[in-house]
């Protein structure tokens, strides 16, 4: 007779609750963008409605044309996503060195610098206005892309190096060691062996940092003419003097989420796999 004893299941009950609170959670996060696209394509007067419906019960593309007219829209789009993608480039080169200074090095100061990395983005982004404004206004970076560029860095920058650190400690440190016994220089071990694993943890980074460069609203508000503004203060423009369209609005916010759905498409596999190897340590 055998003595190997079965291990218990995991009653059923207990995995229906878990489904049951992660369809909560799903419906909780995804009706915002549900009743964002159904207003899209509502007519303009069933999106003031005091008695909404769940479902259109007539589509129209009238709001995407007005959306359009209304101002000018590839303009701010294009400055955005100029503005994202620099700072994801710079982001992600300058933040990846820091990460790996702070992770394979020993020097002074290195918890000073993890502990000053964190206190930055414990600071809210509304308290730091006006010394920025002061500080592009000196340097003659007031309404252009480039100082946006720059303001948006001080707080993704440690965003970024903070999540690559976290990836960088997970890769065992014996493999580079290994490859460098095999004959390898540090920088080829690192190329060799370090980057490949830490790719997946970069797209991940790369992809929140392209979202929150996209989405800032309130220091592209208040650094940029409406010459050079951005697509979030472009959405703007639907607030009037007799009102707020919210059906044009709602339109322009589905044509501007396009751009991070197809990022998000492009790279989705990376993306999971970074945030499955940040979640174990080695």
């Amino acid at each position: 007779m055998s003595t190997a004893t079965q291990a218990p299941r995991r009653p059923r009950k207990s995995k229906l609750g878990w489904n049951l609170l992660g369809l909560l959670v799903f419906v909780t996060a995804g009706f915002p963008v549900y009743w964002m696209i159904n207003t899209a394509f509502k007519p303009a007067k069933d999106a003031i409605d005091p008695d909404p419906h769940f479902f259109p019960s007539t589509f129209t593309l009238e709001n995407f044309r007005r959306a359009l007219d209304i101002a000018d829209f590839w303009g701010p789009v294009t400055r955005s996503l100029v503005v994202s993608t620099v700072v994801v480039v710079i982001g992600i080169a300058v933040g990846l060195l820091a990460a790996l200074a702070i992770s394979r090095f020993a020097f002074r100061g290195r918890k000073i610098v993890i502990v000053g990395i964190l206190t930055v983005q414990m600071i809210p982004l509304v308290a730091m206005i006006i010394p920025v404004f002061l500080l592009l206004n000196d340097l003659g970076q007031y309404d252009k892309l480039s100082g946006l560029v720059i303001t948006y860095l001080t707080f993704i920058l440690p965003f970024t190096v903070w999540t690559l650190r976290g990836f960088i400690v997970n890769i065992p440190k014996e493999l580079e060691e290994a490859a460098q016994v095999d004959g390898c220089t540090p920088t080829g071990a690192f190329l060799r062996v370090v980057f490949p694993l830490l790719a997946p943890g970069m797209v991940a980074t790369s992809v929140y940092g392209f979202i929150q460069a996209w989405n800032e609203y309130l220091y592209a508000l208040m650094l940029m003419s409406q010459q050079n503004q951005t697509a979030t203060v472009w959405l703007s423009n639907f607030i009037t003097k007799n009102g707020t369209e919210y059906a044009p609005m709602m339109a322009g916010s589905t044509m501007m989420a396009v751009p991070i759905v197809i990022l998000f498409l492009l790279v989705q596999r990376k993306m999971a796999a970074g945030l499955t190897a940040g979640a174990v340590k080695g």
